[in-house]
């Protein structure tokens, strides 16, 4: 049954970043739209995510509850030590959805929906940064959990160059993600070829600032290249996901290749974050001095790892086609959400 629960830890991870991401890629994507297209970006947009934005919250609550219950020890370190990055991502979550909520359903319209957009797009951009601190922050071998002092313990853990660069690969990956979703959305040629070039925008960002991980990794002495490409299936895993790049690019020239052109995008973050874990698994948590957190080591005793395993297999049974149909009902009534 630990494997059960590892399997859907794991998946609401991708889920939350591929569904969340593309999320908050909306907001990314609209802080960099000039001021002339915001208006129909942010009409598009919230067409797309509209009535399935909060679900997506779903995902990290399941992540957490299974890291709380299930690996306590992995819970309380991350929570404690990266308590700082994790607070404002909360914080950040909470901002958007209530500004999302007010701009789009205030009764009254007023000045007031400059300040819920200002408060959509910056915390769109600050949670998904922070979501790439702390999970760069938990491998990069920076927690200290003997550290005598508040910086060692709660501040230089995350603060670090390396942390922040996937920070900002995070916000580029994001809007690359909505840039991508969003397509299938535009009416028109000349707002498809404008979303085409935002992904193209964020796509570039993202390499850019791929590379730039790299070096602050080998900077920083953290083997970022040895995680990645020392494993035949990691290399498999990024060979796929430039293979399909590759692909979805030459289709972004074709119409009606919408649901193609997402499945890829989805796969080629699946395959850089498998890439990513398959190396240190079953370690979650690379602590200071070469210690370690483990799924399989540190979770929980056997008969509450067995009853959390049942609760998600039984909770999936109910869970899984109410979403599917929610998606379904607005994919196919999407033209009257307004």
């Amino acid at each position: 049954m630990i494997y059960v629960v590892i399997a859907f830890l794991w998946a609401a991870i991708l889920l939350y970043i591929l569904l969340g991401g593309a999320d908050f890629g909306a907001g990314i994507i609209e802080l960099f739209t000039s001021s002339k297209n915001k208006q129909y970006t942010r009409t598009t947009m919230y067409q797309a995510i509209g009535p399935v934005w909060e679900a997506n919250h779903m995902w990290l609550i399941i992540a957490i509850v299974v890291l709380f219950v299930g690996f306590p020890e992995i819970y309380t370190t991350v929570s404690t030590h990266l308590h700082i990055p994790l607070v404002i991502m909360l914080f950040g979550i909470i901002a958007r959805g209530t500004a999302f909520t007010f701009r789009n359903y205030d009764a009254v319209v007023d000045n007031m929906q400059k300040v819920y957009n200002k408060i959509f797009v910056y915390s769109s951009f600050v949670t998904p940064f922070f979501l790439g601190v702390i999970a760069a922050s938990a491998v990069s071998g920076k927690i200290d959990t003997s550290a005598a002092d508040f910086g060692a313990a709660y501040i230089f853990s995350w603060l670090n160059w390396f942390s922040v660069t996937v920070g900002f690969f995070t916000v580029a990956i994001c809007g690359y993600l909505a840039a991508i979703f969003i397509i299938g959305e535009t009416k028109d040629d000349a707002s498809r070829i404008r979303f085409i070039r935002k992904a193209k925008q964020m796509n570039v960002a993202a390499g850019i600032l791929g590379a730039l991980v790299f070096w602050v990794a080998h900077s920083e002495g953290i083997p970022l290249n040895e995680w990645l490409f020392d494993s035949a299936i990691g290399v498999i895993a990024l060979v796929a996901a430039l293979l399909s790049l590759a692909l979805l690019w030459y289709l972004l020239l074709k119409k009606g290749k919408v649901y193609i052109i997402r499945v890829l995008a989805g796969f080629q973050v699946t395959m850089i974050l498998l890439a990513i874990t398959l190396r240190h698994y079953p370690n979650i948590v690379i602590l200071k001095g070469g210690k370690y957190l483990s799924l399989m080591e540190h979770a929980g005793q056997e008969k509450t790892i067995y009853s959390l395993g049942m609760a998600l297999l039984l909770g999936s049974v109910f869970i899984l086609p109410a979403l599917f149909y929610l998606i379904y009902s607005f994919q196919k009534n999407k033209g009257q959400w307004h």
